[in-house]
């Protein structure tokens, strides 16, 4: 009855199911990296170290197996396989993660993971990227500080004890051989001074220097005692 009941099972199924396409090492170039490879889809199974990259072929995918992913994608470890993952970004062609960028396409400026087509205010726009602060030499070069300011508060110079007092150095990059173009604001220092505390008129005097923007008095906080 046993031996009955085996081969009426193993009849049905025959009949009723498709045995599933046997995944082997094939021995086409496609394959030579793979531990695993089907004639159809390629690489299934790669080794430890290696990643699984999936092409999209018409209505199926090939499978092939990369020491390191290809522009637009990055690599990510799992346990049973390692695989390419496409960056999410269209303008990405390197990427650490699937949200953050390390390498922008042309025409595109990197700030913060996320690629651009103008750098943010307050930000610097440098070959591919966008600096938060102005590139230092061999990039380009400060010039020698100016003389101190007079010292001055609320524009005034004089009528108080205490005044602050600024100096200035620019920053310039080499463009063509006959000229430089500034691609950052000039830097300013601020300290404290003293001052007059009274008037030779009797009214205090107004002082026409400019006021300071706003990126220069943060560079000045920063660096004032």
């Amino acid at each position: 009855f046993r031996n009955s009941a085996y081969a009426l099972l193993t009849f049905y199924c025959k009949k009723h199911y498709l045995p599933l396409p046997a995944t082997k090492r094939e021995t086409s170039e496609d394959c030579q990296s793979c531990l695993e490879c089907s004639r159809d889809n390629g690489c299934v199974r790669c080794p430890e170290r290696l990643f699984l990259f999936l092409q999209r072929k018409g209505m199926s995918h090939h499978g092939t197996c990369l020491h390191s992913c290809p522009n637009g994608h990055f690599g990510q470890r799992g346990r049973d396989v390692n695989r390419c993952m496409k960056c999410r970004s269209s303008d990405c062609e390197l990427c650490f993660s699937r949200d953050f960028c390390t390498k922008c396409k042309p025409g595109f400026k990197l700030h913060k993971g996320k690629c651009l087509i103008q750098c943010p205010e307050g930000t610097f726009a440098h070959q591919t990227d966008c600096l938060e602060v102005c590139p230092l030499p061999p990039l380009g070069e400060w010039s020698e500080w100016s003389e101190w300011s007079v010292c001055v508060r609320d524009g005034a110079t004089c009528g108080f004890r205490w005044g602050k007092q600024t100096r200035v150095r620019e920053y310039s990059q080499s463009g063509k051989a006959t000229e430089k173009a500034s691609v950052c604001s000039p830097q300013r220092e601020t300290q404290r001074c003293r001052m007059k505390k009274k008037c030779p008129t009797g009214k205090r005097e107004r002082s026409h220097s400019r006021p300071l923007q706003k990126q220069e008095v943060d560079y000045s906080a920063r660096h004032s005692g």
